[in-house]
């Protein structure tokens, strides 16, 4: 088990003696994977897949479930999501309960039953090779510039500085020239809003791709195009609803493969900070086995 004793700020903390116990229901050892940063929590996950783990166990948000994920996508090893941060788009959007116990329960189930589920992810490659993995959505556009800016910022700190970064990329607003391959169709779109989804959500419930089904082998692509900053705004507030795709600047494709091309950005998938553009998305079905 990976746990984030600093996810959802905290306020989990005191449970995972609980949901320790409770995975140990399972009747298999359970270990407690320990970690300093991201890169290392992928690291010890990574290894403790090498070494043979039955099974991995992710208690935290989507970062820490994203960073899990990096072990076990593309192998038999299954996986059990525990909803405990911020944003728990992936596994709200598989299924598992939004209490972390009783998420721990249903994977200590399947478990003790030898019961595991597939589900697709969207695999990255970037231009120099690099391969990532995600679960939920990619985002390469006004919200991936935003967490790029607030990620610079050394003041102020929590969630203010994200919204300052808002603020600030709102004022220098400006459509970008993207070029999206679908997989064998070509399209060169001036675009504020850029997102590839296996899941519908991200950023805690905004269904940005609000009909993206991670089991049917497909990427759900949402482009806003030519927003000024007064639209924008007026817009956003219905991602939650994901009743923004019907705005006439707003498009939606389903594609196997995608292919995104834009100077200066830098991705965002499952909230973690992921490739620089270009890269290519393509959907594996399967590719992970859930706890469920």
């Amino acid at each position: 088990m990976l746990a984030n004793p600093t996810a959802g700020r905290g306020r989990h903390r005191g449970l995972l003696p609980e949901l320790l116990d409770g995975l140990a229901a399972a009747g298999r050892p359970v270990r407690l994977l320990r970690a300093g940063s991201a890169a290392e929590a992928e690291a010890t996950c990574r290894t403790a897949v090498a070494e043979g783990a039955a099974a991995l166990v992710a208690v935290g948000g989507d970062g820490t479930v994203h960073r899990a994920m990096q072990a076990v996508a593309g192998t038999t090893v299954p996986f059990g999501p525990v909803p405990a941060g911020t944003g728990n788009d992936f596994a709200m959007e598989t299924g598992f309960p939004a209490d972390p116990r009783a998420a721990v329960d249903v994977i200590a189930t399947a478990l003790r039953e030898g019961r595991s589920r597939p589900v697709d992810l969207a695999r990255m490659a970037g231009l120099d090779g690099t391969l990532r993995w995600y679960g939920a959505v990619l985002a390469a556009g006004f919200d991936a510039i935003v967490n790029e800016r607030a990620n610079r910022m050394r003041w102020p700190r929590g969630p203010r500085r994200y919204d300052l970064a808002i603020l600030v990329e709102l004022a220098r607003l400006r459509p970008r020239r993207y070029t999206l391959t679908l997989d064998e169709e070509r399209i060169e779109v001036d675009a504020v809003l850029v997102a590839v989804g296996n899941g519908a959500s991200y950023g805690g419930g905004m269904r940005i791709c609000p009909a993206a089904d991670p089991t049917d082998g497909l990427l759900d692509v949402v482009v806003g195009g030519r927003f000024d900053r007064r639209t924008l705004i007026r817009v956003k507030p219905r991602i939650y609803a994901g009743t923004h795709v019907a705005h006439p600047l707003v498009s939606t494709y389903r594609a196997r493969t995608v292919t995104i091309a834009a100077a200066d950005i830098t991705t965002y998938a499952d909230g973690e900070r992921s490739l620089p553009l270009p890269l290519t998305i393509t959907a594996v079905p399967a590719a992970l086995h859930l706890l469920r």
